[in-house]
């Protein structure tokens, strides 16, 4: 019987990682686009780790965005939360281009739950 979080938390060799695989998971951090790698790249473990996390950022950015309904404090929530998951961004593209691995905090555990 296959452990399904060992298939999850595997982590390929940089060696192994074209460069094709390591464009579409850092483009999956670019709002819209992290449906790029998880409808292309459906066979790389590695693409598909980086479009869910991107898929998590866009989900939470969206759901900042809905709560700016809320006067003064939506707008200070959403200035923070936005920088935050800027910071998150880009520490993604980072990682990602450079060929690994990596888990966000506290928003990577959302998206090691995604069934997609």
């Amino acid at each position: 019987m296959t452990d399904k979080t060992t298939e999850t938390e595997y982590i390929p060799p940089q060696s192994s990682l074209s460069s094709d695989e390591r464009f579409f998971a850092t483009i999956g951090y670019l709002g819209i686009l992290c449906l790029v790698p998880l409808l292309l790249k459906k066979n790389s473990p590695f693409a598909q780790h980086h479009g869910k996390q991107g898929l998590v950022i866009l989900v939470v950015w969206l759901g900042l965005w809905v709560g700016m309904i809320v006067p003064i404090l939506g707008q200070i929530v959403w200035s923070l939360g936005s920088l935050a998951l800027m910071i998150l961004i880009i520490l993604g593209m980072v990682n990602a281009f450079q060929g690994k691995m990596w888990d966000m905090p506290i928003l990577g555990k959302y998206a090691k739950n995604l069934k997609l």
